[in-house]
């Protein structure tokens, strides 16, 4: 295994991929020998994918995912990382040194003016992935990328990753296949649930929604004793607490009942008990009002302030939600039905190297059989925004794309905030430096695609493809509004680890292997394979089909299987 990757050709920094000891030499290459990606590398003094030049030593220890200069920086010039700059040398820099936050400050600066600069899209629009004459990926795109045959289960037919089911036990799906010349064509399909207002969930659970925080006790309790009586007879029971519902004006009351709209709607609930206290702002018959048309068989109501015993109450709505929700049976469903939210926490130096590209892949895996990916988190993509918008399908979402980046930047200057005050303590120590280095790493999670759609906070996803989705980068309320936007499953990639979890399927996906073998009782997948023998097109095939069963039902998550669900709300205002 190499010890370091410069990421792309013209990046004039290597991230380390393991602890390098001060005095050790990056790995350089032969001129014929292989880089990491699979190409050819070229002889001296020429840089290569996926290699550092020869003769770099490092000139003090460098920990795992911390970047060390390629060559000497002086103070002022660009740090470039992912072939795009992530700040700027504040020193002058030697060539082996530890590049961190001793010596590279942030570019980033308030609001912008953009051109659209449409670019296609590498996978053209979301199809399976494609690949270069040189076998790896295009360059500046992140991760690795090393094609090996089926082991383990994956083959190869044409250009596109084939999922063999036989091969791989009880896998009730396929995965993409080649039709004629290059056309991708999808016949996957996972095992979940029809609705009646047509739409798709892969879990058949009660859910208990609070109009307010008051009754979150009350909801929780007849969680509790609502799976005691009807264990077993659905996927589960499970309340929600929050704190608001009551005491918001403006956008936070917006927020709180778009919110608790998009999980009354969510397909993943066969039923849904909407529990009220009744003198709150958010009162049952105004959210009824905001909640729009439902299933009266599937929605039912409870006002605490007006049952006698509301314990004994609510158990009997719970008693007749289960008998409608039994009555659903899990059935085949394209894979372009499947919605997921794309998701960072907890990350690394290796987050773009490894488990970002990878869900990227996925994504755009998934976008090509007419499926739906949806990523957030706009603070994390200042920096790396214009990448997005060049992106935009069409004018019209770059437009939104910038009212988007500019609207959060508001947001943070009418509290007098930096627009950069990021990355976090750990995000820093695990080798992040900047907004810009978290920003490249964070985005590649879209895939390569177009982006077909921008939504508000609270919106739900209509448009296949990529959909970008306003909200902060705080993990519970980022995958809280993932869920609301229609998320079956959240693919969530983290580089130190969380045990956080939506109220839908959230799989955590390690960015390395030393996380993923110290945290077996978080993490889903381990990415961090990548590093070392594994390919991409290998272990993205593997990770989709992985994302197939735990819809199918085939799987469980782990937050699943540990009861971590929660959601939080965001706020922007005044409480009463």
């Amino acid at each position: 295994m190499k010890n370091a990757l410069q990421i792309a050709a013209g990046d004039n920094v290597a991230v380390a991929l393991a602890d390098i000891r001060a005095g050790e030499a990056l790995p350089g290459a032969q001129a014929g020998a292989e880089t990491l990606t699979g190409e050819t590398a070229p002889g001296p003094g020429e840089a290569a994918l996926g290699v550092a030049p020869l003769g770099v030593v490092a000139r003090t220890d460098i920990p795992r995912g911390h970047k060390i200069a390629l060559s000497d920086i002086k103070a002022g010039e660009n740090i470039i990382k992912y072939g795009h700059p992530i700040g700027h040398a504040t020193v002058d820099i030697p060539a082996g040194a530890h590049v961190h936050t001793h010596n590279l400050k942030t570019n980033l600066k308030g609001l912008l003016e953009y051109t659209y600069e449409p670019q296609p899209a590498p996978c053209g629009g979301g199809d399976a992935p494609k690949r270069t004459s040189g076998g790896h990926d295009t360059p500046g795109t992140g991760g690795l990328d090393t094609v090996r045959e089926g082991s383990d289960g994956m083959r190869e037919n044409g250009d596109a990753p084939v999922c063999d089911a036989s091969r791989r036990g009880a896998l009730p799906v396929g995965l993409p296949r080649r039709g004629s010349g290059d056309a991708p064509v999808c016949d996957d399909a996972f095992w979940g649930y029809v609705r009646r207002d047509g739409s798709v969930g892969i879990r058949n659970e009660i859910w208990i929604v609070n109009t307010v925080g008051c009754v979150n006790m009350v909801a929780e309790t007849l969680a509790r004793k609502g799976n005691e009586l009807y264990g077993g007879e659905t996927d589960g029971i499970y309340a929600f607490a929050h704190p608001f519902g009551c005491s918001q004006l403006g956008d936070d009351a917006r927020y709180t009942q778009s919110i608790l709209r998009g999980m009354v709607n969510h397909p993943n609930a066969g039923g849904v008990l909407v529990l009220g206290l009744g003198c709150e702002n958010n009162h049952i018959p105004l959210f009824k009002g905001f909640l729009g048309s439902f299933d009266p068989d599937r929605v039912k109501f409870l006002v605490a302030q007006e049952s006698e015993d509301e314990i004994a109450d609510g158990l009997a709505i719970i008693g007749e939600l289960v008998e409608y929700a039994k009555g659903a049976k899990r059935e085949r469903i394209p894979a372009g039905k499947l919605v997921i939210g794309l998701k960072c926490g907890g990350s690394d130096g290796l987050s773009g190297i490894s488990a970002n590209p990878l869900v990227g892949r996925v994504a755009d895996m998934l976008a090509g059989c007419g499926g739906t990916a949806i990523l957030s988190e706009v603070p994390e993509m200042f920096g790396a925004e214009t990448i997005l918008m060049n992106r935009a399908k069409d004018e019209g979402v770059f437009r939104d794309i910038v009212r988007m980046i500019n609207d959060f930047k508001e947001y943070f200057m009418r509290y007098n905030q930096e627009v950069y005050e990021n990355p976090s303590p750990g995000n820093k120590e695990g080798g992040i430096t900047t907004l810009e280095d978290k920003s490249l790493g964070c985005v590649q999670k879209g895939g390569t695609g177009p982006v077909n759609a921008v939504l508000d906070y609270g919106d739900r996803a209509a448009a296949p493809g990529l959909n970008l989705l306003y909200g902060p980068g705080n993990d519970i309320v980022a995958i809280t509004a993932l869920m609301a936007a229609g998320a079956h499953i959240i693919l969530f990639t983290t580089g130190r680890g969380t045990p956080v979890g939506a109220p839908v399927p959230t799989m955590k996906i390690a960015t390395n292997t030393p996380l993923a073998t110290k945290k077996p009782g978080w993490i889903d997948f381990d990415a961090g394979r990548l590093l070392g023998d594994a390919g991409m097109d290998d272990l993205a095939g593997e990770l989709f089909c992985k994302t197939l069963r735990v819809a199918s039902g085939v799987e469980r998550t782990r937050n699943e299987a540990n009861g971590y669900r929660e959601i939080a709300i965001f706020k922007d205002g005044v409480t009463l």
